[in-house]
């Protein structure tokens, strides 16, 4: 796990059971800034949940780096962790690799969220690691791009994001929710849940859409 308190096991539980459209609802409901726009999964149907592990990366030759970019936040993290990485949008050169993708499988780590471009997606997919990026791109960091710092605050997609902050991923992109927002979030979310499922039911009933879909809809946040 990251060098900050575990996450909890309940509080992950529950927000792996939303989807991030419920989470962005819930979000917008309480004035908070979240949704990650421009990322999606590069290894296939995946969704994931964690706390995030956070890395920082410049273009190579504004830093001196000790290690290469993301090793020493894979080692210190596991089950339970998002590693989120602020690749600033980069999308001519790799900020996530093969290598990296298997040292995060044998961790244990949830996945992967880059803002840019990642390569040997094809191999993270047969590890069935989650990954999310802007795209898949073959030309290596090498020489390219370094780590600045990692489990530091950082900017994803215009999102902050600080360690130990929840991230939720799927089909329809990634959130982002402050670790001291994430119980008015998750009792928000979950609300937002069980109405639009009471909706979906009334349209299995055969109610028509228009009744659905009226007034209760276009209020399903406030309240």
């Amino acid at each position: 796990m990251n060098q900050h308190q575990p996450a909890g096991e309940d509080t992950l539980r529950r927000l792996g059971a939303l989807d991030t459209c419920a989470v962005s609802d819930a979000l917008d409901a309480l004035g908070l800034h979240g949704a990650a726009l421009g990322l999606h999964s590069v290894t296939g149907r995946h969704r994931l949940a964690g706390r995030a592990v956070t890395i920082d990366l410049v273009d190579a030759g504004q830093v001196e780096s000790p290690r290469h970019l993301g090793t020493a936040a894979v080692d210190a993290s596991g089950p339970g962790d998002v590693l989120v990485v602020a690749h600033h949008g980069r999308t001519t050169v790799a900020g996530w690799g093969g290598v990296l993708s298997a040292g995060a499988r044998q961790a244990g780590i949830e996945g992967v969220i880059v803002d840019g471009a990642v390569r040997d997606v094809d191999e993270a997919t047969d590890l069935g690691l989650p990954v999310f990026a802007r795209t898949g791109v073959p030309r290596t960091a090498r020489a390219r791009v370094v780590e600045r710092a990692w489990n530091v605050e950082v900017e994803l997609a215009g999102v902050p994001v600080h360690p130990g902050d929840y991230v939720l991923a799927d089909g329809s992109g990634v959130v982002v929710v402050p670790a001291a927002e994430i119980e008015a979030v998750l009792a928000k979310a979950e609300t937002v849940a069980a109405k639009e499922r009471a909706m979906v039911a009334r349209v299995r009933e055969g109610v028509p859409m228009v009744d659905v879909m009226g007034a209760d809809y276009e209020n399903l946040l406030k309240g």
